[in-house]
């Protein structure tokens, strides 16, 4: 049995959540997000949610640890939120935002433009002597994700001086240069 799946999830004060015809809705102070569940059931009882099978078989033992995370991943981003954050690493390398449009100069001819969905707060900070930060800020943990890997897509860190858009925290695998 999925060790995931097994585990029930207590709902925290300030969260509603609703299972009607396979689909869940979570709703919070950040937001309200939804999920569809197939094949599995979903109670909800005493402010805490369970997830079972309906039988062994291997798409089901598969969806019975997934859907449980994916609706922890909910609740909690309607009641705290997610945030990702990127390092700008290079000579000369900017951010800045107006609203939710990110203006990104990373050694490209012209600054790259990126208009972000509406559920994603952007923030840059930019202090003198350290590298530029992207701070992505939402409910929707999976939109975050995407988001920041849509950006880190545009100038990827490269392994010899470790340029390029990074995760805060990222360890990069380093190179060594070429040997006289």
């Amino acid at each position: 049995m999925s060790r995931i799946g097994k585990n029930p999830i207590t709902i925290p004060e300030g969260v509603t959540v609703e299972h009607k015809d396979g689909l869940v809705t979570v709703k919070g102070k950040l937001g309200e997000l939804k999920q569809q569940v197939q094949d599995i059931d979903v109670k909800i009882e005493d402010n805490v949610i369970t997830f079972e099978r309906t039988s062994d078989k291997s798409d089901q033992k598969a969806k019975h640890g997934l859907y449980r995370a994916l609706v922890n991943n909910m609740i909690e981003g309607v009641s705290n939120g997610f945030t990702k954050s990127l390092e700008l690493v290079g000579v000369g390398y900017r951010a800045s935002n107006q609203g939710n449009k990110l203006d990104l100069a990373v050694g490209y001819s012209h600054n790259i433009i990126l208009d972000l969905a509406p559920e994603v707060k952007v923030e840059t900070i930019s202090e003198k002597g350290k590298n530029p930060v992207v701070k992505l800020t939402s409910h929707d943990k999976q939109l975050v994700g995407q988001v920041a890997a849509k950006i880190r897509s545009m100038r990827k860190p490269e392994p010899y001086k470790g340029k390029g858009i990074k995760f805060v925290g990222e360890q990069l695998r380093r190179k060594a240069g070429k040997s006289a």
